[in-house]
């Protein structure tokens, strides 16, 4: 059996707790908490913390360091807005001025292809990335490109499209869900 006496700093065996012995009566030991509790405990639940200048962590130290981390845990990200959740993860701008510094010399018909294959270079690109949302902005115009990207996404089986949000794109814009494989 251990033996204490009063003045001893003693912890729990099974339980985080931590104090100063305050009587001893027969196989019954009176301790304080560090937060001023009395409790009672059998002589066998009990340990004595040795005074020496050895560095040792006890169950209840790592109690107090694990609740310690427990608080300070940082809280989750802001919350996603409905109308944000909804927004597409990607947007590309296919007009000509944002794909080259200049279209002069080019033939409506280059500028075409040209659109097309950065149409389908980022589409590509979206699909390896596991991209599920993406927005063509493709203008107004004489509808030309919109009707070349539209036989361009019916060539794909994992996706589909629709007109972009008109609140901000305007009639200028498809969208295109695609499909993600499990």
């Amino acid at each position: 059996m251990p033996v204490f006496k009063v003045g001893d700093t003693v912890e729990g065996i099974d339980e985080t707790i931590k104090g100063v012995v305050k009587s001893v009566e027969a196989d019954r030991v009176t301790i304080e908490s560090e937060d001023g509790f009395l409790l009672q405990y059998q002589l066998q639940e009990l340990m004595v913390v040795p005074k020496s200048n050895q560095i040792r962590v006890t169950n209840y130290e790592v109690a107090k360091v694990k609740k310690e981390k427990e608080i300070e845990r940082p809280k989750k990200g802001p919350a996603i807005k409905p109308k944000e959740r909804n927004a597409p993860k990607m947007e590309v701008d296919l007009h000509i001025d944002q794909l080259v510094k200049s279209s002069k010399g080019m033939t409506n018909h280059e500028m075409v292809n040209l659109q097309l294959e950065t149409a389908k270079r980022q589409l590509d690109f979206a699909i390896r990335k596991r991209i599920q949302k993406v927005v063509f902005i493709h203008g107004v115009g004489e509808g030309v490109l919109r009707e070349e990207l539209h036989y361009l996404f019916r060539r794909y089986e994992n996706l589909r499209y629709y007109d972009a949000e008109y609140r901000k794109y305007g009639t200028g814009a498809t969208e295109v869900y695609i499909y993600q494989n499990s």
